[in-house]
């Protein structure tokens, strides 16, 4: 069912990655229309919702990981500090040594947190190639693209088309400003035959709105009647509470329209799902916030506003994908926050180390030692901290207090300022200092 061109390392990570996904959004589709329910968009939401929940304790262990990092980071960055302005090769490599001892001692790595948004990248990318040539994936869909393929070409099968074939359909396209490029490549269709041509055609059809179908219709006069009977269905397909989902919210005006729900429904979930992310992480009572915390809340400032604008300017469909992820996430967090905060930090350094030193032992290595409320490293580096601010305030109240006193010395009996002032702070200066 895969029919798109693939790069070499497209097609050995995300092709399969897609053909599974793929298969999922074909079995809801068409559990869905068992009930009559045949629209892509519900299909979208519920296609969701089943790759969140598949991908949620990926989800969990990122978390994890992420809360971990927050409690080691104030270590970290006394390392750091203690080796700051070192720049030779010495000093590098004792702190690279004393920063992974730090990783070992609550039983993690420097990859672990990483690991995870590695494994997810390539289906995220697979996801949005589903949503983005949905036809490619669900067969009822394509059923109704396909005809209209025989009909321009006069074919009655895919395995007839010849080269050139689709020039008539490209032409269209130009005219009417089809998109011909997004995360597939359809306009370069030299050398291009039997049902790879039929496939590209179809990813060229998905794109059309319901007007630009209505001028294909005109554009084919023999092959009308069909045109306009599977328009009509694939309409109704694409249709989700009057949207058209292979059509973009912003259509060049900017005058708004029932379309633009989505991208700002895109943008606030996502901004509330990560303000959600940031309160599951403990904070430190650090003066200065770190750099990755600063990182963090620029990012989440920034990435709603990149939904947003990408929203606008994606097919529908992705934005529908898009606000559903976020619901669904703000849902999950909900629930990761509750376990998180009812999680034990200390037994989850434990069962860390346990796992590690499972692995140790599997290379014939030593067991690393478990390191008991390892958190208490951090109340102790969070309590100096705290002293030191104390003993700073006391010294600048003490300050304050002895400028008060001189000059409510010098300034008695005469207006603060006056020359009469100045006069009396000098005669009881040399008073003070000649007895």
């Amino acid at each position: 069912m895969e029919y798109f061109v693939l790069t070499k390392v497209d097609g050995m990570i995300m092709g399969p990655i897609s053909q599974v996904l793929g298969w999922i959004m074909n079995m809801l589709f068409e559990f869905t229309n068992m009930f009559g329910f045949m629209n892509i968009g519900l299909s979208i939401i519920l296609f969701t919702i089943v790759v969140k929940i598949i991908m949620f304790p990926m989800t969990i262990k990122q978390q994890k990981s992420s809360k971990l990092m927050t409690v080691m980071q104030p270590e970290i960055q006394a390392i750091q500090n203690k080796y700051k302005g070192k720049t030779d090769q010495d000093s590098m490599m004792r702190q690279n040594v004393e920063i992974k001892a730090v990783y070992e001692k609550y039983g993690t790595s420097m990859t672990g947190g990483c690991l995870q948004l590695v494994i997810q990248l390539p289906i995220l990318l697979a996801l949005y190639r589903v949503i983005y040539t949905i036809p490619a994936y669900v067969a009822p869909v394509k059923e109704h693209f396909m005809n209209v393929v025989y009909a321009i070409t006069g074919v009655t099968n895919a395995g007839a088309l010849t080269e050139g074939a689709a020039n008539q359909l490209l032409d269209f396209a130009a005219a009417h400003n089809v998109p011909l490029t997004g995360m597939v490549n359809i306009g370069d269709l030299a050398g291009v035959t039997g049902e790879a041509l039929g496939n590209k055609m179809v990813d060229l059809l998905y794109k059309l709105n319901p007007a630009q179908w209505t001028e294909l219709a005109n554009a084919f006069p023999s092959a009308s009647a069909v045109i306009s009977e599977n328009a009509d269905v694939i309409t109704q397909m694409n249709s989700f509470f009057g949207i058209n989902l292979a059509s973009n919210p912003f259509n060049g005006s900017f005058i708004p329209n029932i379309a633009w729900i989505i991208p700002i429904l895109a943008g606030l979930s996502q901004w509330y799902s990560s303000k959600l992310m940031m309160s599951s992480q403990p904070q430190n009572n650090n003066s200065e916030p770190s750099m990755g915390t600063e990182m963090m809340k620029q990012m989440n400032v920034v990435m709603p506003l990149m939904s947003v604008f990408f929203c606008f300017t994606f097919p529908a469909a992705v934005g529908i994908y898009w606000v559903a992820s976020s619901v669904v996430m703000i849902i999950q967090q909900v629930l990761v926050n509750s376990y998180l905060n009812k999680m034990d930090l200390d037994e989850m350094i434990k069962k860390n180390m346990e796992k590690a030193n499972a692995k140790r032992a599997k290379k014939g290595l030593p067991p690393q030692r478990v390191n008991e409320h390892a958190t208490a490293t951090l109340k102790n580096i969070q309590d100096a901290a705290q002293r030191e601010e104390a003993k700073r305030a006391e010294k600048l109240e003490k300050t304050k207090k002895q400028v008060e006193e001189s000059n409510q010395y010098y300034n008695k009996d005469a207006k603060p300022g006056s020359l009469a002032a100045k006069a009396n702070m000098v005669a009881k200066y040399n008073e003070k200092h000649n007895k």
